[in-house]
């Protein structure tokens, strides 16, 4: 089942699973080995976790978690011991009578009863950024996923593109002996045959860029995978890569568009919830006005009148304790005056990504617009430009036409082949960056 727009929460919960268990699988498993077929869908799983900015992502949760469980230690009772065993000299001892030696043990508890609110908004703000790093994670990995996807097209489009040239090679090499055949029967002049043998020459050059392209293609594509292993076994072997550059026509609504964006974005929800937590830090700044009352009990045992330990006093106590800065020097104040400029740079930040999503999804569209007039402009192009050429061929072995008709002809339709295929790969681009810019994940990240 693909996953829809509304079905985003259960894939970051199901992604965080590999949070903790992701980096102990790595580190025990062997490196992998280049595949000997790659597809898109196997391609976006292996980056799901091996992507260094997914990875990366996933450590900033768990610094996240970290910040939530010191937060949320203020809210649960401290438990300390302290102890403590002293030689000195009978002129400074304290005790009485004098003593050369002094000892005691403290076991103390204390529980914050009352701190203004600062403790409950702190852990509501660690809480949210937690939440927010999540959200980062998601938008993060839509981010991976796209290039991934964007880099695959790549490798397949240089492919396809060397095929083209291939094909155009196979013409000309064709048309060069057809012209040869003809020279030698003396029924064309040498300048037709000199004519084909530099259209056979030119024809090298675009398919030797079309191989170093994809090449680099491939190298593209293996950074956004994260594939790392460099052995010259890996560095050798190049997968066979299943996929195509199909025109398949979809439909969206510009509207229905925008409604999507702001409801699923991940990077939103993620400012979204920086506001919020903006707002708890604003309370945590005003508690530092009011007092600190806090619970405290524990156990002492010290040093008795004399030398013998056994002789040692111990009890327990309990007790309040309160602490109340009346004047701190303004202190407060300006601690207040920063959370409150935070809030509103955070509610000013999530406006302008507000604007720029939409910004964002109209761009989206009028670029999905474009590539599908371009893919439905291409598609009876070559089938045109093909029967040119076989028109302009039959017409040559006729008499009726030149030979500039028939290389003219193959030039066009490799012209057409290629534009075909850039105009494919354009609109397979346009439309995941449409369904990115909305908020939507990647059609091959499967949900339970």
């Amino acid at each position: 089942m693909k996953i829809r727009s509304q079905s985003l929460r259960p894939l970051v919960a199901a992604l965080v699973v590999a949070v903790f268990s992701g980096p102990a699988l790595r580190a025990a498993a062997a490196p992998p080995p280049v595949p000997d077929q790659l597809d898109l869908k196997t391609a976006i799983g292996f980056a799901l976790e091996n992507n260094f900015a997914i990875r990366q992502a996933r450590e900033r949760i768990r610094q996240q978690e970290g910040v939530v469980v010191q937060v949320s230690s203020r809210e649960i009772p401290n438990v300390a011991a302290t102890g403590s065993y002293q030689r000195n000299s009978n002129d400074i001892s304290q005790s009485f009578p004098a003593s050369d030696r002094s000892w005691s043990i403290n076991l103390s508890a204390s529980q914050t009863l009352y701190a203004g609110g600062g403790v409950r908004s702190s852990i509501k703000s660690s809480k949210l950024a937690r939440e927010a790093a999540m959200l980062d994670l998601q938008s993060v990995i839509n981010d991976a996923l796209l290039s991934v996807r964007v880099d695959f097209y790549n490798v397949l489009l240089a492919r396809e593109k060397i095929k083209v040239q291939e094909q155009n090679l196979a013409l000309l090499k064709q048309q060069l002996k057809n012209v040869t055949d003809r020279y030698d029967a003396g029924t064309v002049s040498a300048f037709e045959k000199l004519r084909a043998d530099v259209a056979v020459a030119n024809a090298q050059v675009p398919l030797i860029t079309a191989r170093n392209d994809y090449r680099l293609a491939i190298e593209q594509l293996r950074q956004a995978l994260g594939f790392t292993t460099n052995t010259p076994e890996n560095l050798r072997k190049i997968p066979d890569f299943i996929g195509s550059l199909d025109y398949v026509p979809a439909t969206f609504d510009l509207q229905a568009a925008f409604n999507a964006a702001h409801a699923n974005r991940p990077d939103l929800q993620r400012l979204a919830k920086l506001q919020s937590a903006s707002e708890e830090s604003v309370t945590t700044a005003r508690s530092n006005y009011y007092p600190k009352v806090s619970l405290v009990g524990g156990w002492e045992l010290f040093k008795g009148p004399t030398n013998s330990f056994g002789d040692s006093i111990d009890g327990v106590y309990i007790g309040l304790q309160s602490q109340w800065n009346i004047f701190d020097g303004r202190s407060t104040a300006g601690q207040v005056i920063q959370a409150r400029s935070q809030l509103e740079q955070a509610r000013l930040s999530l406006t302008d990504a507000q604007l720029a999503a939409e910004v964002d999804v109209r761009s989206a569209y009028s670029s999905f617009q474009e590539a599908t007039e371009l893919a439905d402009a291409s598609q009876k192009v070559v089938a045109e430009a093909e029967e040119s050429v076989r028109l302009a061929t039959a017409r040559y072995d006729a008499g009726t036409a030149t030979q500039l008709d028939v290389l003219q002809a193959q030039v066009d339709l490799t012209t057409a082949r290629t534009n075909q295929l850039q105009a494919f790969y354009t609109y397979n681009v346009a439309v995941a960056s449409l369904r990115k810019a909305m908020g939507r994940a990647d059609d091959f990240v499967i949900t339970n």
